[in-house]
């Protein structure tokens, strides 16, 4: 019942009859936050055996993918993306021992940073590893030095201005910060990336900066209902990463592919995704 009425009212405010307010009922597990939407996981309570469940299937169908590809399981790893849930959903991805964690907007990713931190010095038990922040999102360089005051790994370079941008920044405070090359190998005009034929020079020349790391390639294939649509996006992005090897660009450091999400991951692991950045099939 309480599922069926958060729906409704998610369906009500879809239908543009406003947000509850004073005095309104509220849907137990909601959050009203008018300047800060979530989406359907805002209002939606977030247990650990839910999310457990999840993790079970996802990690069940990486398997199985790699079983295809007669690839280990323990080559691809789980990038667990924020951006529809809220906090108390965010701890139960750590219970689970999901420490990966991904944000595609700076000021979403500075702000969950600053909450995950400050629960986690009033947390009794001990992490597995410590949490890992993935700037996975489209990332300006003005935005750059809030980015990297909170990001392990920025999947989203897709221009020299910005790698020298980040290497800049890096070497002001004394970093190195690792990098993937976003390739546009849907070649949609909406999305971001580089183009395809001009990745391996802009990798090459990445490369040459002393202050960032280029640790592999990312792409987002089209939104579609039909995974094995994607799979032309993810073999171009692999073709592209084996010629990079090829030519010894990026050396020993150059071994991601991150690609694929929550209705695509597992044609990209039977691909060679090496991270796959999964939000919603988390959280459902």
């Amino acid at each position: 019942m309480i599922a069926a009425r958060a729906v409704a009212e998610i369906t009500c405010l879809a239908a543009g009859k406003g947000t509850p307010g004073a005095g309104a009922h509220v849907t137990v597990g909601q959050r009203l936050l008018p300047d800060r939407p979530r989406g359907i996981f805002a209002r939606m309570a977030i247990t650990v055996s839910r999310i457990q469940k999840n993790l079970a299937r996802i990690r069940d169908n990486i398997a199985g993918a790699c079983d295809r590809a007669h690839r280990s399981p323990s080559e691809v790893a789980i990038v667990a993306v924020t951006k529809s849930a809220e906090l108390d959903a965010i701890k139960r991805l750590l219970d689970v021992g999901l420490t990966d964690l991904g944000e595609s907007r700076v000021q979403q990713l500075t702000e969950r940073a600053d909450e995950l931190a400050a629960y986690l010095q009033r947390r009794q038990v001990p992490l597995p590893r410590p949490v890992r922040w993935h700037m996975v999102g489209h990332l300006q360089r003005n935005k750059v030095k809030a980015a990297l005051a909170v990001a392990d790994y920025v999947h989203s370079v897709d221009s020299l201005r910005l790698a020298e941008e980040i290497d800049a920044r890096a070497e002001a405070s004394g970093r190195t910060i690792d990098v993937l090359l976003q390739v546009n190998c849907a070649e949609e005009a909406q999305k971001f990336g580089c183009a395809v034929g001009a990745a391996v020079h802009l990798g090459e020349i990445m490369t040459t900066l002393n202050n960032i790391r280029l640790l592999g390639l990312m792409t987002m294939a089209p939104l579609t209902d039909e995974p094995d649509a994607s799979r032309h996006t993810f073999v171009r992005l692999r073709e592209l990463f084996e010629e990079m090897r090829n030519e010894k660009i990026g050396g020993s450091d150059l071994r991601h592919l991150s690609m694929g999400m929550s209705q695509d991951y597992a044609v990209a692991v039977e691909e060679g995704a090496t991270m796959v950045r999964i939000g919603t099939a988390l959280f459902e």
